[in-house]
C-alpha cells in the first residue's frame, strides 16, 4: 500500500524535488531567522539587568542599535524566505503545467467532464498559490517551537511547563479546527465546482437560453447551487473562526499567565524581572507559528486535496511523453476485431469491427443514422481508445504514438468543425508557431479554399474569434478540410466532410482525395451522400455498429442494393 501511495505520488516529489537545493536554503534561513528572534528576549534581559540598575544611556543606545540591525537581517533573511518559497511554488507549477494540461484534454473524452472546471489546472495552481503565501515559513517555524519552549525550562521549570501546556491546547485546537471543517470544506468545494459547471454549461448554450426564454429558469438553479456553496462556507468559516479565534485569546492568555507566574517567582527570588518579559516574549514567539497555521487551515487543507487530486489523476493518466519515439510509419490503418465503448459509458458501439486500408486506397464508411461512423472515426484518431481488439497504423498500435505525433501522421475532419479564435492562417496551420505559409496555401488550395480565403477581408490573416458568425457552414467545412491536409499527413479521416459543401465543394473534396492516394495516403470518410464516394476504393457499411459488409465499392453498394437497408447511406452518424 505504502508503494503504491509512493508511486502515485512520485511525479509530485520529484517536482518539488528539483527544488530540493532551494528548500534547504529556506531551512537555513528559517534556522537564522528563529535563532535572531531570541534578540527580543536578549535585549530585554540586558535592559532590566544591565541598562537599568547601571542608569547608562550609552549601553542602552550600544544596545539598541545592535537590536535594530539584528532585527534588520530578520527582516531581510524572511523576505528571501518567502521570495524563495515562491519560487519553488513556480517552478513546481511549471514544471507539472504541461502534464495536467493533457490530463485535462483526456478527462474531456467524458462528456460530464467538459463543463467542468479544469480540475487538474485548479489543483496544480492551488498548490502554487500554497507554496507562495507565508504558511510554508510557519511551518518551517514549527520545528523551532521546542527550541523556544526549551529555553523556558532553563529559565523556570514552571514557566516551561506553563509553554508546553499553552502549545498542547493551541495544538489541540488546530487538530479540532482540521476535523471539524474537513467534510465541510469538502462540501462547499464540491458545491462551488457545480455551480460553476453550471455557469460554464449555461454560457454555452446562451443562445439556446435566450431563444427559449430560459433565462429565469436558469437562474433559479444557478442561485440555489451559490446559495448552497455559501451556506457551505459560512458554516466553514463559522467553525473555523470560532477556533481561530479561541486561539488568539488563549495564546494572549498564556502571556498574561507567563507574567503573572514570572511575577510570582520574581517576588519569591528566583530570577530578575527581565527574566520575566523575556520568557512572556518567548511564550508568544513559540506559539505564534502554531497560530498562524490554525488561522490559515482552510488553505492547508485545499492545497492537501489539490495534492490528492493531482496524485490520483497522475496515477490514473499514463504520461504519454515516456513514449519511446517511432519511426515514421507507413500509410495503412489495419483495424483488428475493434470494440468501442464510448468514454464514461458500459455499452459499445461498435463491435469487434476489422478491416484494413492500404498506401493509395481510400475507404467510405457508410449506414444509417446511429450506425457508428463518427464513433469509429474518433477511435481511428485515438479521441475514444478501443475497449477490446487493436487498431494499427503502419503496423504499430496508434496508442504506443504521443497524441501530437498521432495528429501529425492523421488528417481528421470532425463531423462538427470547430475553428478557434486566431488567423484563418493559424487554424489551417493547427497553431503550428514555425507553420510553413507555402504549406498552408498548398493545404488551401488542394481542400479548394484558396480562392474562398482570398475573399475574405484580410484574406489569411483575416482573424476569427470564439462563436464566429463571419464564415457559413461550407466555408467552415472547407477550413477544417484544410486543416485535415496541412503538414501531409499519412492518413486521412474524414466524417461527413460533404455535409455543407456546395457543387464546387464537392469537386475540390474529390480532387484531393484523388491527390492524396496518388500519394500514397490511405483516406477513410464517413459518408451519407454517394457522390462522396466517387473516389473509394472499398466501402465498410456499419448498422447498430456492427460490419455488415466490406469490400469493393461497387460489389458492396450492389449487394446492398436489394437488402433491407435501402437508405443506408442516407443517414447522418453517430
Amino acid at each position: 500500500m505504502l508503494k503504491k501511495k509512493i508511486n502515485k505520488n512520485r511525479e509530485l516529489l520529484a517536482a518539488i524535488g528539483i527544488s530540493s537545493r532551494a528548500l534547504g536554503g529556506v531551512a537555513v534561513f528559517s534556522a537564522v531567522v528563529n535563532i535572531l528572534a531570541l534578540t527580543g528576549t536578549l535585549f530585554m534581559l540586558q535592559v532590566y539587568d544591565r541598562v537599568i540598575p547601571s542608569h547608562s544611556g550609552a549601553t542602552l543606545l550600544a544596545l539598541f542599535a545592535l537590536v535594530v540591525l539584528l532585527y534588520l537581517m530578520m527582516g531581510i533573511l524572511d523576505n528571501a524566505r518567502s521570495r524563495v518559497l515562491a519560487r519553488v511554488g513556480a517552478r513546481f507549477q511549471d514544471r507539472l503545467d504541461e502534464r495536467a494540461f493533457r490530463i485535462v484534454l483526456k478527462q474531456s473524452r467524458l462528456p460530464s467532464e467538459r463543463q467542468k472546471p479544469a480540475v487538474a489546472l485548479n489543483s496544480l495552481g492551488t498548490i502554487q498559490g500554497f507554496l507562495a503565501s507565508p504558511l510554508p515559513g510557519a511551518i518551517f517555524d514549527l520545528p523551532w517551537v521546542p527550541f523556544f519552549l526549551t529555553i523556558m525550562f532553563a529559565f523556570s521549570v514552571w514557566l516551561g511547563l506553563l509553554g508546553l501546556a499553552g502549545a498542547l491546547v493551541v495544538t489541540a485546537l488546530a487538530v479540532a479546527n482540521q476535523w471539524l471543517t474537513r467534510r465541510k470544506n469538502a462540501d462547499a468545494h464540491a458545491i462551488r465546482l457545480e455551480a460553476d459547471a453550471e455557469t460554464e454549461r449555461t454560457r454555452k448554450q446562451f443562445e439556446t437560453i435566450l431563444g427559449l426564454g430560459m433565462v429565469d429558469p436558469f437562474l433559479a438553479r444557478w442561485k440555489r447551487l451559490r446559495a448552497a456553496s455559501l451556506e457551505a462556507n459560512l458554516a466553514t468559516s463559522d467553525i473555523s473562526g470560532r477556533l481561530t479565534s479561541a486561539s488568539k485569546a488563549v495564546r494572549q492568555l498564556l502571556q498574561s499567565a507567563a507574567l503573572g507566574l514570572g511575577a510570582v517567582l520574581v517576588l519569591a527570588g528566583h530570577f530578575q524581572a527581565g527574566a520575566m518579559i523575556a520568557c512572556s516574549i518567548l511564550l508568544g514567539r513559540a506559539l505564534a507559528p502554531i497560530e498562524q497555521v490554525i488561522g490559515q487551515w482552510g488553505l492547508i487543507q485545499r492545497a492537501w486535496e489539490a495534492w490528492k487530486n493531482l496524485s490520483l489523476m497522475f496515477g490514473a493518466v499514463e504520461d504519454e511523453t515516456q513514449h519511446m519515439p517511432l519511426p515514421r510509419p507507413a500509410a495503412k490503418v489495419d483495424v483488428e476485431a475493434a470494440t468501442v465503448v464510448p468514454p464514461g459509458e458500459r455499452k459499445p458501439v461498435l463491435h469487434a469491427v476489422t478491416f484494413s486500408v492500404a498506401p493509395g486506397k481510400a475507404l467510405a464508411v457508410i449506414g444509417p443514422c446511429a450506425a457508428g461512423k463518427s464513433s469509429l472515426a474518433r477511435a481511428l484518431t485515438g479521441i475514444w481508445p478501443a475497449a477490446a481488439g487493436i487498431i494499427r497504423l503502419g503496423g504499430a498500435d496508434i496508442n504506443e504514438y504521443p497524441s501530437d505525433t498521432l495528429g501529425r501522421y492523421l488528417g481528421y475532419l470532425p463531423q462538427t468543425v470547430t475553428l478557434f479564435p486566431g488567423t484563418v492562417a493559424q487554424n489551417i496551420a493547427r497553431f503550428d508557431e514555425n507553420a510553413d505559409p507555402d504549406a498552408v496555401v498548398r493545404a488551401a488550395q488542394k481542400a479548394g479554399a484558396h480562392q474562398m480565403i482570398l475573399d475574405l477581408p484580410m484574406g489569411y490573416d483575416t482573424l476569427l474569434t470564439e462563436g464566429e458568425s463571419l464564415l457559413s457552414g461550407g466555408q467552415r467545412q472547407r477550413l477544417g478540410l484544410a486543416r485535415a491536409l496541412y503538414g501531409e499527413p499519412l492518413v486521412l479521416v474524414l466524417d461527413e466532410p460533404n455535409a455543407s459543401l456546395d457543387d464546387e465543394g464537392l469537386r475540390a473534396l474529390n480532387g484531393a482525395i484523388a491527390e492524396a492516394k496518388a500519394d500514397g495516403r490511405a483516406v477513410i470518410l464517413m459518408s451519407h451522400r454517394p457522390s462522396a464516394l466517387a473516389e473509394c476504393d472499398s466501402v465498410l457499411v456499419l448498422e447498430k455498429g456492427h460490419v455488415r459488409a466490406c469490400g469493393p465499392r461497387d460489389e458492396v453498394l450492389s449487394r446492398i442494393a436489394g437488402t433491407h437497408m435501402p437508405n443506408v447511406v442516407a443517414g447522418g452518424g453517430h
